[in-house]
């Protein structure tokens, strides 16, 4: 590799997509994702994650944790990082159809970037029922899906499952109705299947401090042992977040309580 290589707005903006589906302590030489992601580049791991952890000294979520990153970030990286953030629709879905096209990546197959195992590929599952949207929403959702369950050290929030086929990304702010957030990691929680269920329904949902509130329609189940086992528990209990991830956007959680929260 040439002493200096600059780097692409292509590079750069497939990088930042990798940014995203890991957590500041994550971004190291040695991190497997890096490393696979540095060879695809034809970089070191090293130069990779340091510039990662330039996109870290632009990011507003961890500096409201206290969390600094790498000073130095070019022009260009706060260009792409602009971009990335104000159009997300498009460039989101093209960071990742790049990420894609470098790992061969086949339309029958999926990306997933795993924190401790690397980047890998696998078939889509049979009775895929998504087969209606568009590949750049596909690509979107693939990213937001590890964006979200890797910021949340790949658990559910409430439970800390960690079987990444038992999880979902939920969107605190629905896919559906707020198209600007559809893809933004704050607007993400970790959920079990079940839990995501039943934020998507209004039947929980999460406060200010982070802790599970219940709506009185769930409630009025917990005499069934299942429900008790399973929400009754978990009552008041904060989400698990890892310390260098990028916290739920509060204020799309009061916008779940006041609109999606069964309050009756």
């Amino acid at each position: 590799m040439p002493a200096g290589k600059r780097w692409t707005r292509d590079e750069l903006t497939v990088a930042l997509g990798i940014y995203h589906n890991l957590t500041f302590g994550q971004l190291h030489g040695k991190q497997p994702v890096v490393v696979q992601l540095a060879d695809k580049l034809g970089r070191s791991p090293g130069s990779v994650a340091m510039k990662l952890c330039n996109f870290a000294s632009l990011d507003p979520a961890l500096k409201m944790r206290g969390i600094k990153g790498l000073e130095g970030a070019s022009a260009l990286d706060r260009e792409v990082w602009a971009d990335f953030h104000q159009h997300p629709e498009e460039v989101v879905p093209q960071s990742r159809e790049i990420l894609r096209q470098m790992f061969k990546v086949g339309p029958g197959s999926e990306l997933e970037v795993l924190p401790k195992e690397g980047i890998k590929v696998r078939k889509r599952p049979q009775g895929d029922t998504e087969v209606s949207v568009t590949v750049k929403q596909r690509r979107g959702q693939e990213y937001f899906r590890d964006a979200v369950l890797n910021n949340f050290g790949g658990a559910c929030g409430v439970t800390g499952i960690p079987v990444r086929e038992l999880l979902v990304a939920s969107h605190i702010l629905p896919w559906k109705t707020h198209e600007a957030e559809r893809l933004n990691v704050r607007n993400g929680l970790c959920l079990s299947r079940l839990h995501d269920a039943a934020f998507d329904r209004g039947l929980i949902s999460f406060d200010d401090e982070l802790r599970m509130v219940i709506s009185p329609a769930l409630k009025r189940h917990f005499p069934q042992r299942g429900i008790a086992e399973s929400f009754k528990a978990y009552e008041g209990e904060c989400l698990i977040v890892p310390d260098d991830a990028a916290l739920p956007e509060l204020a799309f959680l009061a916008t779940h309580r006041t609109r999606i929260f069964v309050k009756k």
